[in-house]
């Protein structure tokens, strides 16, 4: 079997996963044998609060590979350790974190590994 060419439109996700309270949204697309995904984060949005009570863990056990798009998104490890990511920064984050949205503006990020499993009920 050979490979085909494939395209797919933002406007046109595979699957939508809605955040809590309406804070956001992950559009989620497949691609070949890859699942990306198109996050936009409402001011206000954190993951402790919008996304925990989905996925039912402590904290995000996703890893997360990326670019943000617009707006900007801390990140805060486990350990304490933490990174605010904005605009043209590309990005990685191990799993064990919480993030929130920083400011007025929504976050728009595009993350290619975190996706899968990510605001999913377990």
């Amino acid at each position: 079997m050979s490979a085909t060419l494939e395209k797919k439109s933002l406007e046109k996700p595979d699957e939508v996963r809605p955040f809590k309270d309406g804070k956001g949204k992950l559009s989620v697309f497949t691609l070949g044998n890859q699942t990306m995904g198109r996050g936009e984060f409402e001011p206000g949005w954190r993951w402790s609060q919008h996304v925990k009570p989905i996925a039912g863990t402590d904290s995000c056990q996703a890893t997360h590979t990326g670019m943000i798009l617009e707006g900007r998104m801390v990140v805060k490890m486990n350990d304490g350790s933490e990174m605010e990511y904005g605009p043209g920064d590309v990005f990685y984050m191990p799993p064990g974190h919480d993030a929130w949205v920083v400011g007025d503006q929504r976050c728009v990020l595009f993350d290619v590994t975190g996706v899968a499993k990510y605001a999913k009920p377990h």
